[in-house]
């Protein structure tokens, strides 16, 4: 799975011009991973071994990860301090655990060096690992993406980059998907 997540990152960093100080949102069941329904069977070591895989591609190309806690903490996110005050999030005041806001988030905010908890971010591309609903946390407008790679584990995998929207009608004259 390390390989599996490795890949997928990097084809859709490619595929959705991310650069340096972006944002990528991924949501996670680490349950759906191993085989069980979504909640039911959760797993720190399957949480860790994602981010061996994602964490140091994200770091060489100096993207951000806000980590979508499950349905218990209201889909909140998991990220570095810096980077919510440099977007302007406002914090709130929880965390993660791996029952209430999931492995895969709990791991996340085991692995940030000032990890905070910020209610919705606007992010401008993302991974949804065993249909954990990402997409109320990404920029419009939101793009699929198809990668090599279409699950990781028995989980489903679902990947968006985002656009500028389309405004004027027909007599615009629109530019690429540049952002």
């Amino acid at each position: 799975m390390e390989e599996q997540i490795r890949l997928a990152v990097t084809e859709l960093l490619d595929l959705a011009g991310l650069s340096s100080g972006d944002l990528l949102v991924v949501g996670c069941s680490t349950s759906e991973i191993a085989g069980a329904s979504i909640g039911k069977q959760g797993s720190t070591e399957l949480a860790k071994e994602l981010l061996r895989g994602l964490l140091p591609v994200l770091q060489e190309r100096e993207i951000s990860l806000a980590a979508q806690c499950c349905e218990h903490l209201n889909r909140a996110l998991v990220l570095e301090r810096a980077v919510a005050k440099a977007r302007g999030y406002e914090v709130v005041s929880a965390r993660p655990r791996p029952h209430a806001g999931g492995s895969f988030a709990a791991a996340v905010w085991e692995a940030c060096s000032d990890p905070v908890l910020v209610e919705t971010v606007s992010a401008e591309a993302g991974l949804d690992i065993g249909d954990t609903l990402i997409g109320m946390h990404l920029k419009r407008v939101a793009v699929p993406v198809r990668l090599s790679v279409g699950q990781i584990g028995k989980a489903h995998l679902t990947a968006a980059r985002t656009r500028p929207k389309y405004i004027g009608g027909s007599r615009a004259e629109y530019l690429t998907d540049e952002r």
